[in-house]
């Protein structure tokens, strides 16, 4: 399971939009529960966003890194990081 850092809900929380049409948290605490409940993950690169999202099944091979940054369930953490969104 992924740790969220008060940094990656934020992140969340300010970005909520590119995948809902309306908020699902408000709060730090509903922002981590919302994530724990739909196994939202936290990886290192887009090699790693890539890999995950080929395990789900999604067809990204031909995707650019770009494409890939611009998929909504793709969320780029100020550290450097990405997470990804199952909802």
């Amino acid at each position: 399971m992924a740790v969220f850092t008060d940094e990656y809900l934020d992140a969340f929380l300010e970005n909520q939009d590119r995948l809902f049409d309306e908020p699902v948290a408000g709060t730090r605490e509903e922002a981590e529960a919302f994530l724990e409940d739909c196994m939202a993950e936290v990886v290192d690169s887009l090699d790693d966003v890539r890999e995950y999202l080929e395990e789900l099944g999604m067809d990204v091979c031909d995707m650019s890194d770009e494409e890939l940054l611009d998929a909504s369930e793709v969320f780029e953490l100020p550290d450097g990081r990405y997470l990804i969104v199952d909802a």
